[in-house]
C-alpha cells in the first residue's frame, strides 16, 4: 500500500527532471540561434552571408564527406583536407550547392557519379591536388558550371584526358581550367591543357610541333601563378604568400579582389604592375624588403581600399606615387627605415589631403637626431616659421610703432664686399640703408 502511495511522488519527480532538460535542451538551441554560427562534427562551423549559407570545414584533417551535415547549405568549403577519392554521389544531398571548394587536397581519383545532384553549382575549385585523368562525363551533371580551377595537378596528357580538354576548349568556356598543365609524357610537360593539340592525344606517336612547345621563359612565368592558391568565397583571393616570387605576377587572373604578396622577395615595383586587375580592393605587399616604387605603379587601382606595405626598406615615396589611390582608407607603413629629410615631405602633404586615411607606421629612422619622432612631427619643425630679427631697440613680440616700415642702418666696410675685385683707394666707411618690410 505504501508503494502505491509513493509512485505519484516519483512520477512527479521523472516529470521535473525531463522539463528540465526540455527547457535546458531549448535555451542551447536558442543560443546557437542567437550567436549566428553553429558547430558540428569535426568542429565545421555554419554562417550566413548576404542571404546565403556557408559550411566551412576547412584544415579539418577530413578523409571524406561526413553524415550529419546539414543539407541546405550553398557553399561548402573543404579545402586544406586529406581528402583522397571522390565517389559517387559524395555530395548528391547538397542540391543547392553553388560552390564546393576542394583544393589543396590528395585527391587522386573523381568517380562518375561524385557530382551528382549538383545542378545548381557554378563554381569547382580542384587545384592543388593528385589529379593525373579525369573525363568530361564528371561535369555533365553540373550544367550551371562557370569556374572550374585544376592547375597544379600532374595532369597525364593521353588519350584518357581528350574529352576533359576537348571540353575546356570549348570558347564559352573561358573560365574552365584555365593556367591547368601537362605534367607527363614528357614531349607535353608544361603545355596549357587551354592550348593543347587534342588531335595529339590519342595518336601512338606524339611529335611536339615547333609552335606548340613551350619555351623556357614562358614555362617559368605561367607557373609563377600556379604555386599561388586561389578563393573564390567569400571573395575572389590569391595567395601568393611565402613563395620566393622576385616580381608581381604577370598572369593574375583579372577578377581578383584580395591579393597577398607579402613575404617574397620583390624588391622594386615597376610602373603598371597592377593595371589588369582593377577590381583589386586591398594589397598586402608587406615583408618584401621592398625599396623603390615607381610613379605610376599603382595605376589603374581605381577601387583599391587597403594597402600593406610595412617590413619593407622603405625610405620616402617619389612624387605622385600614390594619386591614383582615390578610394584608399587604410595604408600600413611601418618598420620601413624612413629618412626625415626634403623627400618625406610628399608623403605627409598626401595624408594631410586625404584627412579618411588611417595610416601607421609612419616613423622617422634617419638621421640620428630625428630617430623614433613621428615623421609628421618632424615636418611641423621642418616648416616652422623662422624667427623673427632681432630688432633694435624692439621687445619681442611687439610691432613698431605706426604703419611705416622699419628703418635701420648699419655700417659696412667697402673693402670688405669688393676686397677680391682688387685694390681700391680707401674712402671710409660708408653708410647703407637697410629697409624691412613689416
Amino acid at each position: 500500500m505504501r508503494l502505491l502511495h509513493l509512485l505519484p511522488l516519483l512520477c512527479l519527480v521523472v516529470c521535473a527532471v525531463d522539463a528540465r532538460k526540455g527547457v535546458r535542451g531549448r535555451r542551447i538551441r536558442s543560443q546557437d540561434r542567437s550567436n549566428g554560427i553553429k558547430r558540428f562534427a569535426a568542429d565545421c562551423k555554419e554562417s550566413w552571408i548576404n542571404g546565403e549559407k556557408y559550411f566551412d570545414c576547412q584544415e579539418r584533417q577530413l578523409t571524406s564527406v561526413l553524415l550529419g551535415w546539414p543539407e541546405d547549405i550553398h557553399h561548402l568549403l573543404l579545402a586544406r583536407n586529406r581528402i583522397q577519392v571522390l565517389r559517387d554521389n559524395t555530395f548528391s544531398h547538397f542540391q543547392n550547392l553553388k560552390s564546393l571548394d576542394l583544393q589543396q587536397n590528395e585527391i587522386s581519383r573523381i568517380e562518375e557519379g561524385a557530382f551528382n545532384g549538383l545542378s545548381k553549382l557554378t563554381t569547382l575549385l580542384l587545384q592543388h591536388n593528385h589529379l593525373k585523368v579525369a573525363s568530361e562525363g564528371i561535369l555533365i551533371p553540373m550544367p550551371q558550371l562557370k569556374y572550374l580551377r585544376l592547375h597544379d595537378n600532374p595532369w597525364r596528357c593521353d588519350c584518357q584526358l581528350d574529352s576533359l580538354i576537348r571540353f575546356i576548349q570549348v570558347p564559352s568556356n573561358r573560365n574552365i581550367g584555365n593556367y591547368a598543365r601537362c605534367a607527363e609524357p614528357r614531349d607535353f610537360s608544361g603545355r596549357q591543357l587551354k592550348k593543347m593539340d587534342a588531335e595529339l592525344l590519342c595518336s601512338p606517336v606524339q611529335i611536339p610541333t615547333p609552335d606548340d612547345k613551350q619555351t623556357p621563359a614562358s614555362q617559368k612565368k605561367s607557373d609563377v601563378i600556379s604555386l599561388c592558391h586561389s578563393y573564390i568565397h567569400p571573395v575572389l583571393r590569391l595567395d601568393c604568400r611565402n613563395r620566393d616570387l622576385k616580381t608581381v605576377p604577370a598572369d593574375i587572373p583579372l577578377d581578383i579582389v584580395r591579393l597577398d604578396l607579402s613575404k617574397n622577395n620583390i624588391k622594386k615595383l615597376r610602373q603598371g604592375e597592377f593595371t589588369s586587375i582593377k577590381d583589386l580592393k586591398l594589397l598586402n605587399l608587406s615583408g618584401n624588403s621592398l625599396e623603390s616604387i615607381d610613379t605610376a605603379a599603382f595605376t589603374g587601382l581605381l577601387y583599391l581600399g587597403e594597402l600593406d606595405l610595412s617590413n619593407n626598406s622603405l625610405r620616402y615615396f617619389q612624387y605622385g606615387v600614390l594619386e591614383d589611390l582615390y578610394f584608399l582608407k587604410r595604408l600600413s607603413l611601418g618598420d620601413n627605415p624612413w629618412i626625415c629629410d626634403y623627400n618625406i615631405h610628399y608623403l605627409i602633404y598626401w595624408l594631410k589631403h586625404h584627412p579618411d586615411v588611417s595610416h601607421t607606421g609612419l616613423v622617422c629612422s634617419e638621421p640620428e637626431e630625428f630617430r623614433g619622432w613621428p615623421v609628421e612631427n618632424y615636418v611641423k619643425t621642418y616648416n616652422a616659421e623662422c624667427p623673427k630679427d632681432k630688432q633694435l631697440g624692439q621687445r619681442p613680440g611687439t610691432e613698431p610703432a605706426g604703419n611705416t616700415p622699419l628703418e635701420l642702418t648699419a655700417e659696412i666696410d667697402e673693402e670688405e664686399v669688393v676686397s677680391d675685385l682688387g685694390p681700391r683707394p680707401y674712402r671710409g666707411p660708408k653708410k647703407y640703408e637697410i629697409i624691412r618690410l613689416s
